[in-house]
């Protein structure tokens, strides 16, 4: 496990990319907003579908996603410099970006 200091750092790097992805994707499809809240990304909907929500758990060291009524808990993986999803490997980005697609039923939504 990594220190909380690495954590923080890494974790708010992390968020903040992701952060002006959503923005910028966000502003271009029309179909979702971003809010942050003290450190709370909340997605919501147009649709006003169940929105998903990205948090650092800075106890266990992760960050979590609730979202589609799951819950995935990312683990820093030092190798690749990343937050993944440890049962399929992806980053935190490309995580987002799958769940979003699925949700809104379209594929062409991109988080640069």
């Amino acid at each position: 496990m990594i220190d909380e200091s690495t954590f923080r750092r890494e974790s708010d790097r992390a968020l903040e990319s992701l952060k002006q992805s959503l923005i910028t994707s966000g502003d271009a499809s029309g179909a979702f907003e971003f809010e942050d809240n003290n450190g709370v990304m909340n997605i919501i909907f147009e649709n006003e579908s169940p929105k998903f929500v990205v948090t650092p758990n800075t106890p266990i060291r992760q960050i979590w996603i609730s979202a589609q009524a799951t819950s995935y808990k990312l683990d820093y993986d030092e190798t690749a410099q990343a937050f993944v999803l440890p049962k399929t490997g992806e980053a935190l980005k490309l995580l987002t970006q799958r769940l979003l697609r699925e949700h809104l039923q379209d594929p062409t939504v991109v988080l640069p």
